[in-house]
């Protein structure tokens, strides 16, 4: 009977061990879990902020790798999303996003779409993230984790500035230039910039991230050093065009026509570049690089420049890494414009692809024409 008992004590337990886990699991899952943070309409970029900081956020239990639900206010819903610190999903997939220097979290879709609209927020929305399961998507996150430092320490100017001339194709030699922005000091990177732009006479400037109401606000900064840049934007050489990266977007697309034909109609040497001039920078690069007559190689080639410049990436150092960031960049832009999921990249005509998109998107073909004796070292 004693024996008897002692089992039954023991299945007891044994249950209320496995009760208890299950319980806890349970209670765990459904109390990480945000309710009614307001939202916000992150522009530059297009996407969703959700007014609670990175930090914040991951403090309260969310970690980079998960898998979260999100629920606006609306009824919208993004069901089984990754949470990611940068943008490593495919391109028109949506994500959660923590990335360093941003505010707040982010909602967006992967160069697609502005989340914004499509979720039809008005701006008194408010919004419900939960875990749905932890580390789904960690194997990504470990693969994918690349980011830099904002300090320069021995790092050479031009390196820490993502300062260069373009080489490739026929593209004339000192004459196109790219680089961080020479404005916003965000990344520490302006006043260096300006000094490398001034070092290379730049004598017209691209800039494909800002509004002239973002440069007069960077302007007043405490910290705005970047005098030669104030002497060609009180010139009115400084060309704003304020684009996010959705390169599929008609806004995109108009902004760039306009951008390159107001290249053509001043005078070089020129300096193209967003932010970071990485992503923005990186397509508008690869669309001159192959009109003037750059191969595939040379234009992943001078893309991968950013990567190695910023991370240490390159094909020997970091392979993986490497044809990652090619394949889900490099490819997925130069495919966007061939509208060719299936060509072989290595063998497309770059300089008739690129005339052919530039026409139709808005450009002229009077001024891709001035933009291409303005580049180039062939005058036929």
């Amino acid at each position: 009977m004693k024996k008897k008992s002692s089992v039954i004590i023991s299945v007891l337990l044994m249950a209320a061990i496995v009760f208890g886990l299950v319980y806890g699991m349970y209670k765990i899952k459904n109390t990480l879990i945000i309710k009614d943070y307001p939202v916000m309409h992150e522009t530059e970029f297009g996407g969703v902020y959700i007014k609670i900081t990175i930090d914040d956020f991951n403090n309260f239990g969310f970690q980079y790798g998960d898998s979260v639900d999100v629920k606006f206010s609306n009824g919208y819903e993004l069901l089984d999303i990754p949470y990611y610190n940068g943008y490593y999903v495919d391109m028109d997939e949506p994500l959660l996003v923590g990335y360093p220097g941003y505010n707040y979290i982010k909602l967006a879709v992967n160069y697609g779409e502005d989340l914004w609209y499509t979720a039809e927020l008005e701006g008194d929305e408010t919004v419900i993230v939960s875990l749905h399961e932890r580390n789904k998507y960690i194997n990504i996150q470990k693969l994918r984790d690349i980011h830099y430092e904002d300090e320069q320490g021995d790092t050479p100017d031009a390196v820490f500035a993502n300062f260069r001339n373009v080489k490739v194709g026929n593209v004339k030699e000192n004459m196109l230039y790219r680089s961080a922005s020479p404005v916003d000091n965000t990344h520490k990177r302006a006043p260096v910039v300006d000094k490398l732009a001034q070092e290379a006479n730049i004598k017209y400037i691209l800039d494909l991230s800002d509004e002239e109401e973002d440069i007069e606000e960077y302007i007043e900064e405490k910290d705005f050093n970047s005098p030669y840049f104030l002497s060609l934007y009180n010139e009115d050489k400084v060309y704003a065009l304020g684009m996010s990266m959705q390169f599929n977007d008609e806004y995109f697309q108009t902004s760039l026509a306009k951008g390159l034909t107001a290249v053509a109609n001043n005078e070089g040497p020129y300096l193209i570049h967003c932010q970071e001039g990485k992503d923005r920078t990186g397509f508008v690069l690869m669309v001159i690089e192959g009109l003037l007559g750059a191969t595939y190689q040379e234009i992943v080639d001078d893309y991968m420049l950013t990567y190695k410049n910023y991370y240490s990436i390159t094909e020997t150092s970091d392979s993986e890494r490497y044809e990652i960031i090619k394949e889900k960049n490099i490819d997925v832009m130069l495919r966007h414009i061939l509208n060719d999921e299936e060509k072989d990249l290595s063998k497309a005509d770059y300089q008739t692809v690129m005339n052919k998109y530039l026409f139709s998107i808005g450009m002229r073909q009077d001024d891709i024409n001035k933009l291409i004796e303005k580049l180039s070292n062939k005058k036929d």
